[in-house]
Formats: structure tokens, sequence, C-alpha cells
């Protein structure tokens, strides 16, 4: 494809965002510098923005302003084109574009939502911009409310339309086609523009799509929010009018239902809010109190008393009129719906043939790999070969949480240990979706496993004085019963830490599952994901002062890591002097390091003693280390001591904005990987499959 992409519907509700969001996210992952443009704003109230930007700046974290990803305010083209003044919008447009263009190596754009004031000019509009932009169109049309041959017609009516108009269409996408009809549709567009090197793609209506959120609904509504502020991207997935007697409706109710009801029905709001915290009842997406009645300040102190409850929106209209308007509401994809984001990702890649697809982006060029090339690399890796991971700390909702990505994307195989009725508990209150009977869920107390565990432990440490009843005890313990699934291949390896300390998370391994041949030291790095590119750090978690035959260890294990992962390692071994113009312990001891490093690899490139800045940048290494290898490249950094590692690489992420992915464990026969106890859910995420990489080594 060009530099430039346009990506257009053929009228309203086309569902457009979703294949906005899926090339944004080929395109972020293919090239280094994207850029994002929508060039007319539609209906975006005054000191407001829209929401179509703000979803794609945040969503990929685009490196521009929110002023320069458009070029009119509708209100403005409209007086341009009052005024017959094309070659004004066509200056305009090419100079906020080129303005753009200058720091990207690839832009996508987003066309007209068919709802202003000018939607029947839409159609000549989006040609317009992209043939004077001379970019590469996507059409999509909308297969939703229509039979499956007028909406194949409308489709290639347009493509047509925008081939007269001298623009070029290199892709002809079909959304929001009915599930019976796919493969139909699959065939009757690939027969249509098979000759034309044009790429196709079908893509089915979607439910959980097209369910707006409880924030849309009372932002359309014009609600206004008595409780559950935090519950507002729940989707609603239908209503139900509360005139009914309680017993009448519970029965009727359905996860992501919104109930109608007046404020002045006491037992249907206690009922609600009870079965929205009972397992036994789906979790709601909330109540609507209509007509203006609110409840009695004796119902709302207690129902405020209850803390997270089920969220409930005030309006005035009666009953009816709100349940007519909300068969009407627009399902937009915000950013502040992670769920619709992930799901609409997901869709786009099941759907659109990424075999196919790839190519057609052949002619971007990736000037350095980004953050999310990087992650986005390891969650391929992942899947190729799934391993089995054991989450010790089951009943943790950040790892749930982690635990419902993982499975959802199918990159591993989970074992998660803990209580099942205590989980199921965390997982309805924190509205998590995961389906219990797709992962492995042991709790260690009551595991046929424990027995043979305590045995096997024995067996290991009765040495140490270790008797049967103490092995008993110990594998009661979840980072013990983990590793020993792992140290008997019953699992892959493990990742815990979230709830307990680093002692606690590795003490186990290196008891039983031990190091590596030819190792001696377990130690750690951290991938720092830069702005330019991905290095390694390490040690940056775990030996305190280590010693120089340590210190080589360490650069050898980081080196295998980087390798490993995809990166030609150039190893700088840092210190506050470059080459031989410093003396003192310290560098005495990096230097030593240095020699027994080159004596394990000779054929590592490696360097040290050097100076931070000497080591990464080119103009400082050509000054203090002219002709090193290493020098200027390195991407690789082993720092002397744990105190300089932990105070650089926390220092590095928090001015910078670093995505940094660690501490990543290595040294061991077998994978464990401790998580910081702040850590979040993408900290989980990225520290699992790592670990699940290096298990298929």
């Amino acid at each position: 494809m060009s530099r430039a992409v346009y990506v257009t519907g053929i009228g309203p509700e086309s569902g457009k965002v979703l294949v906005v969001l899926g090339m944004m996210s080929l395109a972020h992952r293919e090239t280094a510098k994207v850029g994002f443009f929508k060039p007319i704003l539609d209906s975006v109230a005054e000191g407001k923005r829209d929401e179509d930007i703000e979803l794609i700046l945040r969503q990929f974290e685009l490196e521009q302003s929110y002023e320069d990803s458009f070029a009119f305010h509708a209100w403005e083209l409209e007086a341009l084109l009052g005024a017959q003044d094309e070659e004004g919008v066509a200056e305009r447009l090419i100079a906020r574009y080129k303005h753009l263009e200058a720091h990207c190596d690839f832009i996508l754009m987003q066309g007209t939502d068919f709802r202003g004031a000018h939607s029947t000019l839409d159609m000549d509009l989006n040609a317009f911009i992209a043939r004077n932009l001379s970019a590469d169109l996507v059409v999509v049309g909308n297969g939703d409310g229509q039979s499956l041959k007028k909406a194949m017609d409308s489709l290639q009516i347009a493509v047509d339309a925008f081939g007269e108009k001298k623009c070029t269409v290199r892709g002809v996408f079909f959304n929001k086609v009915a599930p019976e009809d796919l493969e139909e549709a699959k065939l009757q567009l690939a027969a249509a523009y098979q000759e034309g090197h044009i790429l196709t793609a079908v893509f089915p209506k979607d439910p959980s799509l097209a369910a707006p959120t409880l924030g849309q609904v009372k932002e359309q509504l014009g609600a206004t929010v008595l409780f559950g502020e935090d519950r507002l991207d729940g989707l609603v997935e239908g209503h139900l009018v509360g005139e009914m007697y309680l017993e009448n409706l519970l029965i009727r109710l359905k996860p992501g239902y919104l109930v109608l009801t007046t404020g002045d029905r006491t037992d249907l709001l206690v009922g609600m809010v009870q079965a929205d915290q009972s397992i036994h009842y789906p979790r709601l997406a909330g109540l609507i109190l209509t007509s203006g009645i609110p409840p009695a300040p004796e119902m709302l102190q207690l129902i405020e008393g209850l803390g997270q409850t089920l969220p409930m929106l005030q309006i005035e209209e009666d009953t009816y009129q709100v349940a007519a308007r909300l068969e009407h509401l627009h399902a937009d994809i915000r950013r502040k719906d992670p769920k619709k984001i992930q799901q609409a990702l997901r869709l786009f890649e099941r759907h659109i043939g990424m075999d196919r697809l790839l190519p057609a982006f052949a002619t971007m060029s990736s000037k350095g790999i980004t953050p999310r090339m990087f992650t986005y690399d390891l969650m391929l890796r992942a899947r190729a070969q799934r391993r089995h991971i054991v989450l010790p700390e089951g009943g943790e909702p950040r790892i749930l949480k982690a635990a419902a990505y993982l499975m959802e994307r199918n990159l591993v195989e989970l074992t998660l240990l803990g209580n099942r009725r205590a989980i199921e508990r965390v997982l309805k209150d924190q509205g998590i979706v995961l389906d219990l009977e797709k992962i492995n869920l042991i709790d260690p107390s009551n595991s046929p496993d424990l027995e043979r565990y305590a045995e096997t432990y024995f067996e290991l440490r009765k040495a140490k004085g270790v008797t049967l009843d103490a092995a008993r005890e110990t594998l009661l313990d979840i980072s013990y019963f983990g590793t020993m699934m792992v140290h008997l291949g019953e699992a892959d390896g493990m990742v815990s830490g979230a709830c307990h300390t680093t002692q606690h998370t590795i003490r186990p391994a290196l008891q039983f599952i031990k190091t590596r041949p030819g190792f001696s030291l377990v130690s750690s790095i951290f991938f720092m994901c830069l702005q330019d590119g991905v290095v390694v750090y390490g040690d940056c978690a775990v030996n305190p002062d280590p010693t120089a035959p340590e210190l080589a260890e360490i650069a050898i294990s980081a080196a295998a890591t980087a390798r490993l992962f995809g990166l030609e390692p150039r190893v700088a071994l840092l210190s506050y002097s470059s080459g031989a113009s410093g003396t003192g312990d310290e560098v005495d001891k990096v230097r030593e390091a240095v020699r027994l490093a080159h004596e394990r690899d000779q054929g590592l490139p490696l360097e040290g003693p050097i100076q931070y800045d000497a080591a990464v940048d080119e103009g400082v290494a050509a000054l203090k280390m002219p002709g090193s290898l290493v020098a200027g490249h390195a991407n690789v950094l082993i720092f002397p001591d744990l105190n300089t590692g932990n105070n650089t690489y926390k220092a590095v992420q928090r001015e910078t904005g670093a995505l940094a992915i660690g501490p990543i464990l290595q040294g061991l026969k077998k994978p464990v990987n401790d998580l910081s106890r702040g850590c979040t859910v993408d900290d989980i995420i990225n520290t699992v499959v790592i670990t699940a990489i290096q298990s298929q080594s």
C-alpha cells in the first residue's frame, strides 16, 4: 500500500472504526512512526474533543497532538463550501496533512460519518480528500438491517463511484454481516474483485460491539448518575421494564441487562442490587430510574452504605419513552471502552486474513522496533507454541484479569492455585469474564497430588534435615506447590509475586529447580522498551553486589536472553569511567568481569568498563572509545551492582515513559519469574508470555 490509507464508509453506522483500529494495530507493528488523520470532525460540541481521534491517539500512544489530527470542523468546511472555495479547502487540507506527514512513515485516515449537515456530500468529500492526498482507499460497507443482495449492491455501486472519481480502491470490506450470510458474502466479494488486486474481507455483526456502554446510554439520554460511576464502561446488552413483581423480574434477568423502573419501587431497587451481587444471578448493567421519581432519602442512604453497588441513572422522562429511546442509541467504540476495543481488534484479526493484509503493508519501512512491536511479537511467539504456566496467586484480581486476557487470546495454558469459591467471588465482584472450565484450577490444601509432591520434596531435601511431615506443610505454600509442578514437568513455568516477596517466589526454585549447567547464579534482566528500540538492563532486581565472576556470568546470561527474544546482543559492562581511564576497586571489578566474560564467549561483542553515555550515544562513544564495536550501539547494559541498576531502570522508566518488562529471571533450569507487588495487569501478561517463551527453549 501507499504511505497513506483512507478508510471510508458508504453510509452511517458502517462500523469503520473497527477497520481503523485493526489497520492501525497492524501499522503500529510494521513501522515505527505512524500517524492518524481525520480530516473532518462531525458534530463536536464546543469544548469537547472528537471521540475517534481521542480513541486512536490514546490506544496507540501516537506522538502527535490532537490539533494535528484534523483539518476542519464541520462548520468551517461548510462555510468554505458555501463560498465555493474548493481551492481553499484543498490548500488547508494538504497543509495540515503535510505537517503530520513530515513526522510519519505511514498515515491512516478516517473518513466522514455521514451524520452531519453535509452528509449528502460525503461521498464526494471523501473522494476529494483521498484523491488530493494521494491516499489509497479502503471502502467499508454495512450489511446490517438489509438483505445480503441489497447490501452487496450498495457496496459495489459505491466502489464503482469512487473509481469513477479517480480514486484508487485497494480494499473493500463488508461489515456487520449476518452470521448465516458470512460465507456467501465472502465468496461474492472475492469474486467481484478478484482481478483488481483489491483486498477483500467480511466481518460478522458482533452483538458486543453493537451494544452501547452504560456511559453512552447516560450521555445520549441525558441522564444523571446516582451510583456506579466506576461501572459506566459496562455493556448494555438489553433492557427490561420493571413494572412487575420482583419474583417475575428476577427470572427474566440476563447478563448486561438494564432495568427501567421508578425510584419509588423500593422492592425492585433492593432486589436488583442484591441480584447484581449474588453469584446465582447475572451481573446487570444497571438501573434507570424514570419519571423523575427519586428513591426515598432512607433508601439512598442504604444503597450508599453498600460501597460498590449496581449503577443507577435517573431521568425525567417516563419509562416507555426511555425504553423507546434505548432502541435508537449509537454504540460507538470509545477510548474508555477497553472491552470493546479488544473485541474489535480480535474480530479484525480473525476475519481479515493477515497473510493477505501483511503483504499489502510491505512498502512501510520500519525505522526501529517500538514497544508495541516488541510485545506483539512476544504474543505471536507464545501463541505459536502454547506452554503451560502456573499462577499460584489465583485469588488476586490482577492475576485473574491477566488470566482472562491470556485465555481470550489463546496465548498459554494456565493453572490457577486457590479456592474455587473464593476465586468465583472475586470474578463476580470484579466483573471479570473468565471461564474456569477452560483452565486448570487447583486448591493445594485438597489436591490429590499433595502427598506425591511432599514425598518428592522430602527426597530432595532430606539431607537438609527436612522430615516428611515438614514437607507436607511446606507444599501447602503456593510458591512451593507451583514450583514443584514446574520441577516435575507438570507445568512449563511459573509466575508469582503480585502479593509476595521476591524471596518467597524464588526460594523454592533455588532449592530444587536449581541453576542451569555451567551457571552458578540466578540473575535478572529488564526489557526496556524505549522510543527508538528495546534494550536489556541487568541485574536490576536480584544480586546486590556481584563479584567479578558473577558479573561476567550475568553478562553472558543477559546476552543469551537477548538472543532468545530476537535481539543481537552488544554488551556493555557499565562503570563510572570508560576504557583504561579509571582506577579503583569498582572499576577493577568490571574490568576483570569483562576479561572473564571474553574467556567464556570470545565471539560476544562486549565492552567495558564503559560509562552509560558512551555505551548508548554514538557521539560520546566517538570521543571516549573510538573504534569500539559496542560503544554507542550497546543494547545489553550490565550494571555493576543492584543499587545502580535498580535506580537507573526506575529513573529511565519514569523520565522517558519507557515500558519496562521484568524482572525476568535467568540462570534457572526451568523458568520461574517474579512480579513486583505493584505490578499492573499488563505487567503480569507480559511476564507470563515471556515465561512461556523461555520454556520453549
